[in-house]
């Protein structure tokens, strides 16, 4: 069987690692793929980002499964166009994917099917946003209505930042947010407090099955300082989700939002992650939905799962996803993010990058924003590697983790040094 993943992230590298585990899997391709997946003598890049081109490439390459990594191919219909030529795709349809590619759509849609969220209101006038903030008072939450790459939201802990938030997403896009039609639009909502987990499930419209839990460390500083980012780094499995608070979430958010979106005509298929704050009384409420797995969340989750990936998500497009049951490997995985020089808003490209470590039984370094030209592994994105090891505990996979990353060395390069903190606490 010959496999396709669309997206050219940690995510997908992950992914595509996965899959070549299988034995039933005979050829993976990614499109378009990375430093990493080129370097990887066992998967194929394959230079095609359109629509259309890639589902004429199934047709002629007979590919038996596609699965897209990303939001913005999903927010642009690329199931839609796989469906319509008859081709095997894991992942929502345009419509569904509005969960994700509008905060506005997800917020309403949680209000209107009982989902546990933060009180919010959304705003095109700055003017009005403004006012609202001064009435609401700090902390408080401002999301740029639109894909932002992770980087779309602020939590202003002080009204000043507040207002500079609404003047970067309404006035100056300084995110470069792909807003949706009718203009920039940000949603400002209350501020939850808590801990936040990533709670992803696999869904084939009517069935569901929950993978492995995770938590991911958004700002871009140790001890949680400096802007938000698209994640510095991540573990599996995260010790806030207990028991109590995995059946709540399921209960409460997962399962009703699938509900809602089927009795909205909008049956959703693929990954959904629903990102949590979890109070100190274990309640979960949503921080948002991504219609996809998370990144860093996905390398640790894909370290863990023992079962087969193509196995899962084949059962996923035939609907029947009640006869899986999932294996996971009991110890911890962790993934720490180097980040380029000038990243979240200034990443900067070409850095030459060396000394990367062999993939070891414990330890492997996915690639984000890496390329390979003549030979040369370069910098190429704002999250460029994405080290990831097991352990019996957290400290232990934090450690290997770490010492996966002493010897790789690219100018500028940024990492936390504390990935792992909360869960070390507990």
């Amino acid at each position: 069987m010959k496999v396709l993943v669309i997206g050219n992230g940690g995510r997908e590298h992950a992914l595509a690692w996965k899959f070549v585990q299988s034995p039933k899997v005979q050829t993976v391709y990614v499109a378009p793929g990375n430093g990493g997946t080129a370097l990887d003598k066992r998967l194929h890049n394959l230079a095609i980002t359109d629509h259309a081109a890639l589902a004429d490439f199934a047709v002629a390459e007979k590919i038996a499964l596609t699965v897209v990594g990303p939001e913005a191919p999903l927010a642009g219909g690329v199931v839609d166009t796989f469906r319509a030529r008859g081709l095997r795709i894991f992942g929502p349809t345009k419509a569904a994917a509005q969960l994700e590619s509008s905060k506005a759509f997800a917020k309403e849609f949680m209000k209107r099917h009982g989902i546990p969220t933060a009180a919010y209101e959304t705003f095109s006038d700055a003017a009005a946003a403004h006012a609202y903030v001064d009435g609401r008072g700090a902390p408080i939450v401002i999301k740029a209505d639109g894909l932002a790459a992770g980087k779309g939201v602020v939590v202003a802990m002080t009204l000043e930042e507040a207002h500079q938030a609404i003047d970067w997403m309404l006035l100056d896009n300084k995110l470069g947010v792909t807003h949706n039609q009718g203009g920039a639009r940000v949603v400002i909502e209350d501020f939850l407090q808590g801990e936040e987990a990533s709670f992803i499930v696999v869904s084939d419209g009517r069935n569901v099955v929950p993978l492995a839990t995770s938590q991911d460390h958004k700002r871009l500083l140790d001890h949680d300082q400096g802007p938000n980012t698209g994640g510095m780094g991540a573990y599996s499995p995260a010790p806030v989700v207990t028991p109590n608070v995995h059946a709540r979430a399921m209960h409460e958010i997962i399962l009703p939002t699938l509900a809602g979106m089927a009795a909205d005509g909008m049956p959703f298929t693929g990954f959904l992650y629903a990102g949590l704050m979890i109070d100190a009384q274990g309640q979960p409420r949503t921080v948002e939905f991504n219609c996809r797995m998370g990144d860093p969340e996905t390398q640790p989750i894909m370290m863990r799962l023992k079962s087969d990936l193509f196995d899962l998500l084949m059962h996923a497009t035939d609907g029947t996803l009640d006869k899986v049951e999932l294996e996971w490997d009991r110890r911890v995985a962790m993934g720490v993010v180097m980040a380029a020089h000038g990243y979240p808003l200034t990443p900067r490209k070409g850095d030459v990058i060396t000394g990367i470590p062999p993939e070891a039984d414990d330890a492997i370094v996915f690639h984000a924003g890496t390329s390979l030209v003549d030979g040369q592994l370069s910098v190429n994105g704002g999250r460029v590697l994405c080290v990831t090891a097991l352990g019996d505990s957290v400290k232990q996979a934090q450690t290997r983790a770490y010492e996966m990353l002493k010897p790789i060395h690219f100018d500028g390069a940024q990492y936390r040094s504390d990935i792992g903190h909360r869960a070390i606490k507990r």
